[in-house]
């Protein structure tokens, strides 16, 4: 399983403490930063294909459907217990 988190840079709250809370809770993850020009082809995926309008936006890619974007730390504890279970 891997979880990537797209982000709008440092000066996103909501995308640092989520980075916090998944480090908190022992979660590896990928950061992509969407202000970077590479990252046009994900920006427009998770703008156009997903619905999402703000950052983060998490993706956990083990569900087709396992996504959520802003800060949710009751959908990061509920990634954690189902990797505690899981191990």
């Amino acid at each position: 399983m891997s979880v990537t988190v797209y982000s709008t840079g440092p000066a996103c709250q909501r995308c640092r403490l989520t980075c916090r809370c998944l480090e908190g809770a022992g979660i590896p993850f990928t950061v992509v930063d969407l202000t970077d020009a590479e990252t046009a082809a994900a920006r427009e995926f998770l703008t156009g294909d997903l619905g999402y309008s703000e950052a983060p936006v998490v993706i956990v890619d083990d569900e087709p459907e396992n996504h959520w974007q802003g800060f949710r730390p009751d959908l990061i504890g509920r990634l954690a217990a189902r990797l505690a279970v899981a191990s």
